[in-house]
């Protein structure tokens, strides 16, 4: 019934090799732990036991049993084999895919085909044409059990998954551009394959694509996702979606002891609250922070440090503003781990266990007296051998480079985001950062490495990709799995923050953990990163390269202005006009021109039609036109791809052509159209595509209108 077709050309060979070797290898392993552990007595792992993994604070914490690798599938570029190889930084990442199968005469992408027990934690996705049909697969069965009707997780239509489970991203439209992710988890019994069809005709776009998933020991007893499974746990899904939009309730542990600790701590001076000794946890932590001088709240938040020790051994050392979640500047945070008013009061819900003694401390590294405030909440937790210590390490290098061409190798690099060494399980990390590069830094996929990989278990498809969103947000977004606290400008010049947070897909590691990212971005530049990874580990384990007092007390940089408050006078904006009619391949779209150098646009913004040939149109009406007559003044945008247009008034041929061709992107010089007399109030301004210039990019005709002023003639 399976015609199968494989797409890797010989150069993947190698790459399908190592990924073999890395499989067989970790499919050994997995035999010998399923002999050591005795998991078969374990209880089967149904859906509603990972819901109730999700939102226990306390199993999040420990490490896994039964024992599980961490995996990620995605559409990375497969040109990227090895690192000593050209294609390392290798950018299509829209079209990977496995292979292609032919089911019952349907062409279909192979995204995903694991064999064994697991469970998918998170699905990732985006794309640019939704049309097309996605199929879940389980336990090698030649029906698909879930049956999507578009690249679209919006559309998974389980009982109870609301947006605690599913969120949109902020680009994404129900019938065009955008993407969404989801974190319900599918667990299956002995395997689970996942493709997408195109629709029919339909030409293919790039499918970009995340799928993390857990990979047991063949002898775990798994039930296989069903829609059955799902209509029966559908109480629980509701359950726990509220609880993951609403985490305060996580930790109303009744047996809670309170302690609190308020003071004015001098420069260079601390507060420290002792914990109650013996077998507890620290389940709930709030501070406050108050600076005399407000403008001063960034840097204080910066030079406030939160420190714990457990057992006598620091685990925590984090300026309080990345801690938050927030990073430079301290924003507003709302998510299921952490939470902050942006104003000064943060609140942490990671639990914080220890066997004998515990303290956390503020210490203030600042030239300022500063008023703070810490309350925790304690309660009693068992400690076995399976319970590890919270960490949460921090990192900050200035002036790393970006590079604007991932085929030029020998320029790229890798920086390292963290580094473990020890037993452990990673839960998630915050990069604060101040872009210097004019436009988007984030064109690098993350790479992560786990004990003996000889493959990065995780190879992704773009900065933005690994935070839950997509197509270069510069917007600030907050869901129960983390967000963009902070996002200054639609370039992403300046300050910007993206932050994380993992309940089931988690990575265990038992003895590295290396996290790498590409340094990539739409120009060459460079960018300060500061990092904070929160994790667990065993009492040897340790983060290495972390920072201290000196990169902490560095000056943070002054607030770029921002080219969206520049507005040519007396104008009207373009990507605010309705059209009036259009000819129908015309399509419009708001542009941001931010981070473009060759001139400053009204509101930093421009309409631009992508689509059109010579012949087409757009027009647009201008009423409530009192006076005799009307100066108009147009300004346009010029770029290498951008086509000759002319414009008429009122129906009437304007003497004047505007071509659009330039090398750079730049913007135009006023355009004067003219003095022109209202009909019945009105003008109305048609602009029609007359051709290309002979430079211009293979013949194209995109047109990009800034803004329009109309001036009464005195």
């Amino acid at each position: 019934m399976y015609t199968t077709m494989i797409l890797f050309k010989n150069y993947i060979m190698m790459k399908t090799i190592t990924r073999i070797n890395l499989s067989v290898c970790a499919l050994v392993f997995l035999f010998i732990l399923a002999g050591c552990t005795g998991s078969s007595d374990k209880n089967t792992i149904t859906l509603e036991s990972l819901l109730d993994e999700m939102v226990s604070v306390e199993e999040q914490a420990r490490f896994p049993d039964p024992y599980y690798i961490c995996l990620q599938e995605s559409s990375y570029d497969r040109s990227s084999v090895t690192k000593d190889q050209p294609g390392w930084f290798a950018n299509n990442d829209g079209f990977g895919i496995m292979r292609t199968d032919t089911v019952n005469g349907r062409i279909e992408k192979v995204m995903f085909n694991e064999t064994g027990p697991g469970v998918i934690t998170r699905i990732w996705i985006t794309t640019i044409d939704k049309r097309g049909t996605w199929r879940f697969y389980f336990d090698g069965a030649e029906d698909a059990e879930l049956v999507i009707p578009g690249y679209d997780l919006m559309r998974l239509n389980i009982p109870g998954a609301g947006r605690g489970f599913i969120q949109p991203h902020t680009s994404y439209t129900p019938d065009g551009k955008g993407g969404n992710t989801s974190f319900l988890p599918i667990p299956y019994a002995k395997g689970c394959k996942i493709t997408f069809e195109d629709s029919l005709g339909v030409q293919p776009t790039p499918k970009y694509y995340h799928i993390n998933y857990r990979k047991y020991s063949p002898n775990v007893s798994v039930e296989t996702f069903s829609r059955n499974v799902a209509q029966r746990a559908k109480q629980k899904i509701s359950e726990v979606n509220d609880k993951l939009l609403h985490p305060a309730a996580i930790t109303a542990v009744p047996e809670c002891l309170t302690k609190e600790e308020k003071k004015v701590i001098p420069p260079s001076g601390s507060m420290t609250l002792e914990l109650p000794e013996g077998e507890n946890s620290l389940y709930e932590i709030n501070f406050t922070v108050h600076a005399e001088d407000s403008s001063l709240y960034a840097q204080t938040m910066r030079e406030v440090i939160f420190v714990a020790t457990f057992d006598n051994k620091q685990t925590v050392w984090v300026p309080l503003s990345d801690f938050s979640g927030g990073g430079m500047g301290a924003p507003y945070v709302d998510s299921w781990f952490l939470s902050s008013d942006g104003n000064g009061k943060v609140t942490s819900r990671w639990l914080m266990p220890y066997k004998q003694s515990a303290s956390v401390q503020l210490l203030n590294i600042s030239a300022h007296a500063i008023e703070a405030g810490i309350t925790a909440r304690i309660a009693p937790l068992k400690w076995d051998d399976r319970s590890l210590y919270f960490h949460a390490s921090w990192r900050q290098e200035d002036s790393i480079y970006i590079h604007n061409n991932p085929e030029e190798a020998d320029k790229c690099i890798e920086w390292n985001f963290a580094t473990i060494q020890g037993k452990g399980v990673y839960k998630g990390d915050l990069l604060s950062l101040f872009n210097h590069a004019p436009r988007w830094y984030g064109e690098g996929d993350e790479k992560i490495w786990i004990d003996d990989d000889l493959f990065p278990s995780h190879f992704g498809t773009g900065t933005e990709d690994y935070y839950n969103s997509s197509w270069a947000p510069v917007v600030p977004f907050h869901t129960p799995f983390g967000g963009a606290p902070r996002a200054d400008m639609e370039s992403s010049h300046g300050y910007n923050a993206f932050f994380r947070t993992r309940n089931l897909d988690g990575i265990p590691f038992k003895k590295e953990f290396k996290f790498d990212i590409e340094m990539l971005g739409w120009d060459s530049g460079y960018v300060d990163y500061a990092t904070t990874i929160y994790w667990y580990g065993d009492y040897q384990a340790k983060a290495i390269g972390t920072s201290g007092i000196e990169e902490a007390q560095r000056p943070l940089l002054p607030t770029p202005p921002n080219p969206a408050e520049y507005k040519t006078p007396d104008s009207i904006e373009f990507e605010d006009l309705p059209y009036s009619a259009k000819s129908p391949e015309v399509r419009t779209e708001t542009q941001s021109m931010q981070g473009f150098t060759g001139g400053k646009w009204s509101k930093a913004k421009q309409m631009i039609c992508p689509t059109g040939k010579p012949g087409d149109f757009i027009e647009y009406t201008f009423d409530d036109l009192k006076e005799n007559k009307y100066k108009l003044t147009l300004y346009a945008t010029q770029a290498n791809d951008y086509g000759i247009i002319t414009f008429y008034v009122n129906g009437q041929p304007v003497q004047v052509s505007f071509d659009g061709y330039n090398e750079t992107v730049s913007r135009s010089k006023p355009i004067c159209l003219g003095t022109f007399a209202p009909q019945s109030e009105k003008l109305k301004l048609k602009v029609e595509i007359k051709g290309a210039n002979p430079k211009a990019v293979n013949g194209k005709y995109l047109v990009g209108l800034d803004c329009i002023q109309i001036v009464p003639e005195k």
